[in-house]
């Protein structure tokens, strides 16, 4: 359908938003109409007017048995969580354009947690809402960024109150289930001074003939002596065009870790970013993008350093087969008064066959004489002397290929939790 203005008012009251949130969704609107799609990366051929923009499926619920059967199987079948998983606490489930389960344990609340839909955070905690919403992403930034303004529903938004430490991670899942689906949630994140976060999300979708899009946002916000980790699982199908932007701020002495999982959609635009706001603050990006047949991931990292004796370090593991293309596209900047800054950056690439392709696109700027920035890049094949030796030992072409793969991408997979690294095995099989 197309996205007019009268549809974007009747979801906004539909939500039962304040008017600055509709008169913010508009100001959105007429910037995504303004805008060009980006002149870097994959080329985007999207079809506006053939996209749902809002589709409402329930209610959310607290209580797993209350959610629908058919939603439940929807989710049962969902590649990064089993069935078990779904009664645990600390559980956002988003189908479509909305959060239909949610849930956090006891513990948590009494401590002050706040873990909900975002649009339920607008209407419990409106003035902590305002305070950090469009904050961090500025939604006039890029075309998707102003789309996401206009039609936001549904995502997370977290705030850890200070000298909290959850000991097990929160948890998001995000489903698209419908033909040329749009989703756009927007998650939000405040962890407060000396506590910690982790946090996980998982994506998946049907697959359909006609393409569909994810466009998030995320914002978070580090604050002093605070730690958060954000791990990311995506396993979209190949009619996805997967748009997203995250950006973290770091205050001082506070710490941001980015673990970037990218193996499904047709394209993928993704560079999480930190912004090291405070002195001592630091943020580290371990990423994997694994394209295949037709596939363009277009992934990396941005990094930030705006404070004194800041550190960053950049990780990131492409692998390509079946004619796909993973590229590295990132960002490393020290500004002047990020003196005695350090960071590092390491890509490498691994191509299954000649059909594939890899390019790197880096951007590393140091504006002061004090502070190092070191670059590394490798493209490699599949050396023929491993799968030969491999081959000698019994083992077929294919599965030699996935062991080699998999010792290729060691480092990312011991940062995942265990049920995700398992699940992980799975969706990097060699096909």
């Amino acid at each position: 359908m197309k996205l007019t203005k009268e549809k974007i008012t009747k979801v906004s009251s539909l939500k039962k938003e304040p008017k600055w949130m509709l008169d913010f969704r508009l100001k959105a609107y007429e910037k995504f109409i303004s805008l060009d799609n980006p002149d870097f990366g994959p080329k985007l051929d999207i079809d506006f007017n053939n996209l749902t923009y809002y589709k409402k499926i329930d209610e959310a619920k607290t209580d797993w048995k209350d959610v629908d059967k058919e939603v439940k199987e929807t989710f049962k079948n969902l590649g990064v969580i089993s069935a078990e998983e779904k009664y645990l606490e600390g559980v956002n489930n988003q189908l479509e354009s909305e959060v239909i389960y949610h849930n956090l344990r006891k513990d948590a609340k009494e401590s002050g947690v706040i873990f909900l839909s975002t649009d339920d955070a607008l209407k419990k905690y409106p003035e902590l809402f305002k305070k950090y919403f469009n904050k961090l992403v500025d939604y006039s930034e890029n075309k998707y960024t102003a789309l996401n303004g206009a039609m936001w529903s549904g995502g997370s938004f977290i705030y850890i109150p200070p000298n909290t430490k959850l000991d097990r991670p929160l948890q998001s899942y995000f489903r698209i289930n419908s033909v040329t689906m749009g989703q756009f949630e927007r998650t939000i994140i405040i962890v407060d001074e000396n506590s910690e976060l982790t946090y996980i999300e998982g994506c998946t979708a049907e697959e359909y003939a006609e393409d569909s899009l994810h466009a998030g946002v995320v914002e978070i916000f580090v604050l002093k002596n605070a730690k958060c980790r954000y791990i990311t699982i995506q396993n979209w199908s190949k009619d996805v065009y997967n748009l997203v932007t995250k950006r973290s701020i770091v205050s001082e002495n506070g710490k941001m870790e980015w673990i970037d999982g990218n193996i499904g959609s047709k394209v993928t635009m993704k560079y999480p970013s930190s912004i090291l706001k405070g002195d001592y603050s630091s943020s580290s990006s371990i990423s994997i993008a694994y394209a295949k047949d037709s596939q363009v991931l277009d992934a990396g990292a941005k990094m930030i350093h705006l404070g004194k004796n800041t550190k960053s370090n950049i990780i990131s593991k492409s692998i390509a087969s079946s004619g796909g293309t993973s590229n590295y596209r990132g960002t490393v900047k020290i500004s002047n008064g990020a003196e005695n800054s350090e960071a590092i950056v390491k890509c490498d690439t691994i191509l299954l066959d000649n059909k594939s392709k890899s390019d790197t696109f880096p951007k590393n700027i140091v504006l002061n004489d004090s502070s190092s920035l070191e670059h590394e890049a490798t493209v490699s094949k599949i050396s023929e002397e491993k799968l030969n030796y491999l081959k000698s030992k019994g083992i077929s072409e294919d599965a030699a290929s996935e062991l080699i793969v998999m010792g290729f991408i060691a480092d990312f997979k011991k940062e995942l939790p265990l049920e995700y690294a398992i699940e992980l095995n799975r969706l990097l099989k060699i096909n």
